[in-house]
């Protein structure tokens, strides 16, 4: 689907939000207030999300999300409808409302166990569960909304369910372990255990609900670095005939194809990330790198919920360089001569 497609599609939703909202501020309103409250709930809760249907139906973008272009128009209709003209809207809020929830979050479980299933089924190493569990909610979700569920959703897999030893392929390498990324993050995950049960103490004896509630969001953070930690040991780098697939955990990965690679360097010299160079990192200069990539134009890195950065130049670590260098350059040097 084209950018102008989509625009044109979003740009229809919003005229039509914003001509009733315009509508009801006329002097028009003010005179045939319940003509007009009828309409524009009419409008709120069948035209706009039918004609929307209508607009996306042969088009990649997700037929669920008529359902948040609903709720947006019943909140729309919430602020600017007198109260007494609400009826229709509150027998939808109080009943159909939850059934709506209940059904956006029961299809997106179904469709997150299935690709937990589709995923358990392939049994090949080479099959990767946050890329798989990508894919299939790129089906589901607004495509703003897929790369932090996707997160969340992975930190606990990795964290608590993923236990087996990944055996590592030929075409696959390690990172962590000349870096001292791992020793770096279990030490933040100590450190912020310790304080969160010196800081409960403290302030349990000043206000107990902060004390929980402070509590509870370190609990989680613990949780998203114990599964940022796991990640890491289960998403090697993999190089295939035309491209490679650098990996930090969830944390940061990218898809360099062969033939954009310019030189691999081998250096630990002290860098700047600018926006030609980029780290292949959490820590950013806390973890150390021996490899810096260039290319001959720009790429594209992703990191955390889905925030991407171009470069030129990358700087990682590997744990087996020498060898990394010579398989990439051989497995270059194979394709060039195709």
């Amino acid at each position: 689907m084209t950018l102008q497609r989509k625009v044109s599609i979003l740009g229809f939703v919003a005229l039509s939000f914003l001509s009733i909202y315009l509508v009801s501020t006329s002097t028009f309103f003010i005179s045939e207030p319940n003509h007009l409250s009828r309409a524009i709930t009419i409008d709120v809760l069948l035209t706009i999300p039918i004609i929307y249907f209508l607009l996306i139906r042969k088009t990649s973008i997700p037929k669920i999300s008529v359902l948040p272009v609903t709720i947006a128009g019943v909140v729309l209709a919430s602020f600017i409808l007198p109260e007494e003209q609400q009826n229709i809207l509150s027998l939808f809020k109080t009943w159909a409302l939850p059934i709506i929830e209940l059904f956006i979050a029961s299809f997106i479980i179904y469709n997150v166990v299935k690709a937990i299933k589709s995923f358990k089924s392939k049994r090949v190493e080479d099959s990767d569960f946050y890329t798989v569990l990508k894919h299939t909610c790129y089906d589901i979700l607004p495509k703003g909304a897929v790369i932090p569920f996707v997160t969340e959703i992975s930190v606990f897999y990795y964290g608590f369910i993923y236990w087996k030893k990944r055996t590592l392929q030929p075409n696959e390498f390690t990172y962590h372990k000349e870096s001292g990324s791992l020793t770096l993050l279990i030490t933040f995950l100590f450190l912020i255990a310790i304080e969160t049960l010196v800081f409960h103490l403290l302030l349990a004896s000043w206000n107990t609900t902060v004390a929980w509630i402070l509590t509870g969001l370190s609990i989680y953070t613990c949780i998203q670095i114990f599964g940022f930690v796991k990640s890491i040991l289960k998403r090697p780098i993999i190089l295939t005939k035309q491209t490679l697939l650098l990996r930090y955990g969830i944390m940061k990965e990218t898809e360099i194809k062969l033939v954009d690679i310019d030189s691999i360097e081998i250096s630990s010299k002290d860098i700047e990330t600018n926006k030609d160079l980029q780290r292949l990192s959490l820590l950013g200069g806390l973890e150390s790198h021996n490899t810096i990539i260039h290319l001959n134009k720009t790429n594209t890195i992703s990191s955390l919920y889905g925030i991407k950065k171009g470069y030129k130049s990358i700087a990682l670590s590997v744990d087996e360089v020498k060898r990394f260098k010579t398989e990439i350059e051989n497995t270059k040097a194979k394709l060039t001569n195709l």
